[in-house]
């Protein structure tokens, strides 16, 4: 097999692949075993201090010992476990066996040796390291990018408070708003829904092949077992899991929390797709200019062209990202009876869902970084749609009872196009008190924003 990132199938370890290497340690297939031996030798350490006489406590060495396993485990480790899996057919059984070979020559090890995996059935040790891995890669990749782009987006709400800009609403021109309320309103969004990705616990469960602690049972039918898997998947790293107990479950954790996260991130991810439009169509009207870049081309035939590639790449991505999410998050929860493996093959695609939504979030960072705003199209742009004063006015009109303002603004502006001279004629002409009068003559677009300066400082 080829090491070429050309040759790769998908572009998230070919063409992308130094841009998730963050990710990657986490989501990887690599990843997945680093986290099943994690969760082997916890419940391992954990089965011998409960008192077992058949299983002393293990020694302060030992102990040092199976936690370097964890804290040191490398690719040359994942490479033995996948040799041994070539014979087993059976990867957490490989995981087992891997584990009792790096006890010889420690005798105490040895003897505890059939402790490794006791009580358990595959699934257990599958879906705490699915959730190890899902709480890696939020915490320490998904968010951090996330944030990045909070961060970014509020320095430019804040930036831009008052730069006065023409909405379009139906693509229409509408009442004014600021480059930063704009902003402002997609920092908002975001910050809630980062909220919610951040507050999923993630879940886990040791329990035995049907969820009944049968086996466990078996050999010590008076031993809290329940307890004691509570402890273990509870407890904080290295020792425990540091996730949320669940307590019941057919032979897999039933993957709810999973649902929940995966529709959390793709709801953020649409948000971005929404911001990634409408940031594209800004450039396209020239309100951002785009730094250049030596040496960089926007097409093979026209050479003036700087293309907006960062916020196309982001929202293809996002695209992906959520198809493959929703799908998640539709599938998981179902399973036939106590268990089908349907779920295990799906589940091996969390870190390409999770890797197309970080390699987005870097392109919309990348694309922001670039942005500089257009001060004199923007202003240029909003002083040609006088028409906008159209709803203050009527407004005004409205309060002083003056008949049918509505109408009266609808006949002189709909439809034609409208000037500084015009409007101010229309306002001379109004039977309205002079100081009303002279507020509305001192009007113009770019003064028309309502509270959207604070509104963007405040996000």
């Amino acid at each position: 097999m080829t090491t070429s990132a050309i040759s790769a199938l998908s572009p998230l370890d070919g063409r992308y692949a130094a841009k998730l290497a963050k990710l990657r340690p986490a989501m990887s297939e690599q990843g997945y075993m680093h986290r099943r031996v994690q969760v082997e030798i916890a419940w391992f350490i954990a089965l011998s201090d409960c008192g077992f006489k058949e299983f002393k406590p293990l020694t302060p060495g030992a102990r040092t010992y199976l936690l370097g396993l964890v804290k040191n485990f490398s690719e040359t480790d994942g490479k033995a476990i996948k040799d041994i899996e070539k014979t087993t057919n059976h990867d957490v059984k490989a995981v087992e066996y891997w584990i009792k070979s790096k006890f010889e020559a420690r005798p105490e090890l040895v003897a505890a040796q059939e402790f490794v995996h006791f009580g358990c059935t595959s699934e257990d040790i599958n879906n705490t390291s699915h959730a190890l891995q899902l709480k890696s890669g939020r915490d320490h990749v998904l968010l951090p990018a996330l944030d990045a782009i909070i961060t970014k987006l509020r320095e430019m709400a804040h930036g831009f408070a008052d730069v006065a800009m023409l909405s379009r609403t139906h693509g229409q021109t509408a009442s004014p708003t600021t480059v930063g309320k704009e902003i402002a309103n997609v920092v908002v969004r975001l910050v809630a829904a980062r909220e919610k990705i951040a507050a999923i616990q993630l879940m886990g469960k040791m329990n035995g092949a049907v969820g009944n602690y049968n086996a466990h049972l078996s050999a010590w039918p008076d031993f809290d077992w329940e307890a004691f898997s509570r402890k273990v998947i509870e407890t904080p790293e290295p020792l425990g899991l540091g996730l949320t107990f669940q307590p019941y479950s057919i032979q897999i954790e039933p993957h709810d929390y999973m649902a929940e996260l995966f529709d959390a991130v793709a709801r953020t991810n649409t948000i971005l797709i929404d911001f990634a439009r409408d940031v594209w169509g800004y450039v396209s009207l020239g309100y951002f200019k785009q730094q250049l870049k030596k040496g960089e081309v926007g097409s093979s035939t026209m050479p003036h062209k700087v293309n907006p590639i960062d916020f196309e790449n982001a929202e293809g991505n996002l695209g992906l990202a959520n198809a493959l999410l929703r799908h998640l998050s539709e599938k998981l929860p179902i399973s036939r009876w106590q268990r089908d493996l349907t779920d295990s093959t799906v589940l091996r695609n969390m870190g390409v869902a999770l890797g197309y939504a970080v390699l987005a979030y870097q392109s919309l960072a990348a694309g922001l970084g670039k942005l500089e705003i257009n001060e004199a199209a923007v202003a240029a742009d909003l002083d040609r749609a006088w028409e906008v004063l159209a709803e203050p006015v009527q407004t005004v009109m409205r309060r002083y009872g003056l008949p049918q303002p509505y109408e009266q603004l609808k006949d002189f502006t709909r439809g034609a196009p409208m000037t500084r001279e015009l409007m101010q004629g229309f306002i001379a002409k109004l039977d309205i008190p002079e100081d009303e009068k002279a507020r509305l003559l001192a009007l113009t677009p770019a003064g028309y924003t309502g509270k959207a300066a604070e509104l963007a400082r405040r996000a």
